[in-house]
């Protein structure tokens, strides 16, 4: 199963750090969002990244040129008709993500994969809204993509073999580590990740210590390179309740049931750096 061409739908952080990548390793990229607005946006941040990479002194300049043209925007989904793969990096809501994958289906030539960014949704519920479950996978990166090395891949209940090693294969080609995962409720990562944030937050809600204090404990003594909350900001507040309401659903445990202080910011519209206010300010 070749993959040449390549899909991304979504040119925020995470559709355009795929999208970066991919155009590194050589692909033929095609960047899909809803308005030109965003995809100038997005291609705006990828060109920043490559100069940087530049500067540093780990790419020459053509090569940048050379990346930089193998990306093209695209507002229309019938851009999907020619692409080996689409990789989804849309918001993290299970009815925009079903109806993205239906119109896919319609689209995308029948050897396409059709792989979702999803940090937490089931891919059999998603797969469910194609007539090729076979042929749809997650493909969770971590964020920022350029840097951060891992990938987990999730098979779906009717994901075949062939599609997997497609997948892994391609993750290699990225200079990422592929690690194969179950379809549960926030894979490995956020379940494990979001239930500390959470703790963190009712740590700071019942007064055990202030944001700094519990920041630099799990720094200084747990080694993390960032502490929880400064990590709930860097993520978003919205996507951390998010998370911790489909782990909730999802498992019926109230184990992940999201802090109340959570749920207050959240309503608030303080959801962390992109809003300038979190836990943290940052205006």
């Amino acid at each position: 199963m070749k993959i040449n061409r390549v899909m991304v739908i979504g040119a925020g952080q995470m559709g355009s750090g795929i999208a970066q990548v991919c155009a590194q390793a050589g692909y033929e990229v095609v960047l899909n969002d809803l308005k030109e607005e965003f995809l100038e946006r997005g291609l705006n941040g990828i060109t920043k990244n490559l100069s940087r990479s530049v500067e540093k002194g780990r790419m020459a300049e053509d090569e940048k040129e050379t990346v930089l043209r193998r990306l093209t925007k695209s507002t229309d989904l019938q851009d999907a008709k020619e692409v080996d793969i689409v990789i989804e990096a849309a918001v993290e809501n299970m009815e925009i993500k079903t109806k993205i994958f239906s119109q896919l289906d319609e689209i995308a030539p029948k050897h396409a994969i059709l792989a979702s960014n999803t940090s937490s949704l089931p891919i059999t519920e998603i797969a469910a809204a194609t007539k090729r479950p076979e042929k749809v996978i997650g493909m969770h990166f971590m964020n920022p993509v350029p840097v951060m090395k891992l990938v987990e891949i999730i098979r779906g209940l009717a994901t075949t073999d062939e599609v997997y090693q497609a997948i892994e294969d391609m993750t290699k080609s990225l200079s990422k580590v592929p690690v194969e995962v179950e379809d549960f409720p926030g894979f490995v990562s956020n379940r494990i990740l979001m239930p500390m944030i959470n703790e963190a937050i009712f740590t700071l809600y019942e007064g055990v210590a202030s944001k700094e204090a519990i920041d630099e404990v799990m720094k200084l003594g747990m080694n993390h390179p960032m502490g929880p909350l400064t990590l709930a900001d860097f993520i978003g507040l919205d996507t951390c309740l998010y998370i911790m309401e489909t782990l909730h659903e999802g498992f019926g445990d109230d184990k992940y049931r999201p802090c109340p202080l959570l749920r207050k910011y959240v309503k608030a519209g303080w959801l962390g750096r992109k809003t300038g206010r979190g836990f943290y300010s940052y205006e």
